[in-house]
């Protein structure tokens, strides 16, 4: 019983210097003022909040990250979901080396994985060089340092963040139901949209939440993808941290970001009391 006491006692010490003080600290400063010899200092002053929600150039920053890393999000539950469908119909040993296969990636760091997608969008890249040399194009496009060449990276570094929890929730599926609803005469369609899309809503809200908002802080990304006029909130906020010496506008964008997933998880959790409800009355 003490060893017991002793580790959630240790846990929960942890947890709270390393994970809630930080977070409390990074409040506190959002609400200080701008000191050009120190970090901070009184008073305390909605001024960070303020410039985010009423300066054009920080709100255009914001939406453009909500644009992107929406785009991102749809774009990887739109090739995660059928490739979570697919892993999960196979056999159990091509599932592992399919789940192998899909984890190689972050075996190499997400920097790298970067510099290489630069490598084949580059005006000498490798799909400029293919699409030149089938005569697909005459000259060279511009793919680097744009929206598209963002979401394409985003895209990359983020799949299997949508797949893994897609494939979970699917694994657990009762495949008795889609039996039933096909004894019934229900349609392949059918099937999908009133059986299989209900009972995998878990996984998809699980996915997007996992794609969504580390998505905006993958300022790196926007940095060697898009160049300076692509800016995240990751940028932004490691541009205040880092260059402008802003730590109460860097902290105030932090706690937009924190708060943006804080929503997220409650609704989350709101989905899956719902579905639970409805299950016990059925």
């Amino acid at each position: 019983m003490r060893t017991k006491t002793a580790v959630i006692s240790l846990v929960s010490g942890w947890l709270l210097l390393f994970g809630v003080v930080p977070i409390l600290m990074l409040l506190a400063a959002s609400f200080l003022t701008q000191d050009a010899t120190g970090f901070f200092r009184l008073p305390f002053a909605l001024t960070s909040y303020r410039q985010l929600f009423l300066d054009p150039g920080y709100l255009e920053v914001l939406l453009r990250s909500v644009k992107l890393a929406a785009i991102t999000t749809i774009c990887c539950l739109a090739v995660g979901y059928p490739f979570a469908w697919f892993t999960v119909r196979r056999a159990r040993k091509q599932r592992l080396v399919i789940l192998i296969l899909l984890m190689i990636p972050f075996w190499t760091n997400s920097l790298v994985r970067t510099y290489a997608i630069r490598m084949v969008l580059g005006t000498n890249g490798l799909l400029n060089k293919m699409l030149l040399a089938a005569g697909v194009i005459e000259a060279p496009l511009k793919l680097l340092y744009t929206d598209t060449a963002v979401i394409l990276g985003l895209f990359y570094l983020m799949l299997p963040f949508m797949i893994l929890p897609l494939y979970a929730n699917l694994e657990k599926l009762d495949y008795r139901l889609v039996e039933a609803a096909r004894d019934l005469g229900a349609g392949l369609m059918a099937i999908f949209r009133k059986v299989i899309v209900p009972l995998s809503i878990p996984g998809i809200f699980a996915g997007c939440i996992m794609v969504f908002v580390p998505t905006m802080g993958l300022f790196y990304v926007a940095a060697l993808l898009g160049g300076a006029r692509q800016l995240l909130i990751g940028n932004l906020i490691q541009q205040q941290f880092l260059n402008a010496r802003n730590w109460p506008l860097g902290s105030a964008t932090s706690v937009i970001l924190i708060l943006l997933m804080t929503v997220m998880l409650a609704g989350y959790a709101l989905v899956m009391r719902r579905l639970a409800s409805r299950g016990q009355r059925s």
